[in-house]
């Protein structure tokens, strides 16, 4: 059978761990164009061997034979791209999120499928193994019906501010995550949101318009909850936990260490800290995502995160904003009819 041909748009950090696993770990494709607007990004390319460089997206597209297109560039840019990628015919991974407006997402959405093209959202979490096993105990009832899902999500560090202005804020560029999160482990739709937020790490962060610390109380369809609690900085590195408590027990997923060595004297116990951060910790979920999009690909399977999923995400974060911004809780539904 032949390879299925990949193109990948934009070699930052993300696009650099994709372009690796894409390149060393999966026989049955074939990277044959990369793109960025950096000439300094070709270096990349050479290092994995990719015949093409380009360095915009319609030349990218233009290339021969691509089949699939792997986009990795800055936020701003994942409409426009995703939409000129379905009117070529090409089947999509976007990172997330599509785009931090409700009407862009719908619009893009309905082109997408117009043009019956497949499209995966980038919330690489689905993809960790813990989390998983969480998920799968889930689905086994081996917890029961779910009551509480707990998720911590603190960054080792905060982000530049020149970041922040664009990233759409806290809750769509954080905790987004969390919300797919939530959804995912529960299996339920999110009716109401509760959201408080301050600025506790970094007065700039205020003065950009943005919040740097929150929880996030959400309440599905059954009444159930989920509390998620986020900081843009935990001194002792990158700190992600799952807890899922239901009717018949409870499980949770700890944080990730280098090694599970403890010392233990007489002046205390110790060990090391947890994984630094995303790129460390969430290794293995790159890479698996990655399989599960090449294998829907080739079985022709549903995605197994679709569009729809990352419109919803956004539609929480919304809430969680206007949350904060009135002081109450919001229904989901309000955002998203607007």
């Amino acid at each position: 059978m032949s390879k299925i041909k990949v193109a990948v748009a934009g070699l930052g950090r993300i696009g650099k761990i994709h372009l690796k696993n894409l390149c060393r770990n999966f026989p049955e494709i074939e990277v044959v164009a990369v793109m960025d607007v950096e000439d300094a990004s070709k270096k990349i390319a050479d290092e994995f061997n990719v015949p093409v460089f380009v360095k915009s997206f319609d030349e990218l597209l233009a290339v021969e034979g691509v089949d699939a297109v792997v986009i990795c560039s800055p936020t701003d840019t994942h409409a426009d791209y995703v939409v000129k990628a379905a009117n070529a015919g090409k089947q999509i991974f976007c990172e997330k999120p599509l785009d931090l407006s409700l009407d862009r997402v719908k619009e893009v959405l309905e082109i997408v499928e117009k043009s019956g093209v497949k499209l995966m959202l980038g919330f690489n979490r689905r993809f960790d193994p813990e989390f998983k096993k969480i998920k799968q105990l889930v689905e086994d009832d081996a917890i029961g019906e779910v009551q509480i899902v707990k998720i911590t999500s603190r960054d080792p560090g905060p982000p530049p501010v020149s970041y922040i202005k664009v990233s759409g804020g806290l809750f769509l560029d954080m905790t987004i995550h969390d919300f797919d999160m939530a959804r995912f482990i529960s299996g339920k739709a999110v009716k109401e949101v509760f959201a408080k937020g301050a600025v506790m790490v970094d007065p700039e962060i205020g003065k950009a318009g943005d919040i740097d610390t929150a929880i996030i109380t959400l309440t599905f369809e059954d009444d159930s909850m989920a509390v998620i609690d986020n900081c843009r900085k935990a001194v002792y590195g990158y700190d992600q936990r799952l807890e899922v408590f239901g009717s018949k027990g409870m499980a949770q997923a700890e944080n990730n260490f280098p090694n599970n060595h403890k010392l233990y004297t007489e002046s205390g116990i110790s060990g090391d800290l947890p994984l630094h951060f995303f790129l460390e910790r969430y290794d293995a979920s790159y890479n698996q995502e990655m399989s599960e999009f090449i294998e829907a690909l080739v079985s022709g399977s549903e995605m197994p995160v679709g569009g729809n999923d990352g419109l919803l995400s956004i539609a929480i974060g919304l809430a969680a904003k206007k949350s904060v911004a009135e002081g109450r809780p919001v229904k989901v539904e309000e955002v998203l009819i607007e």
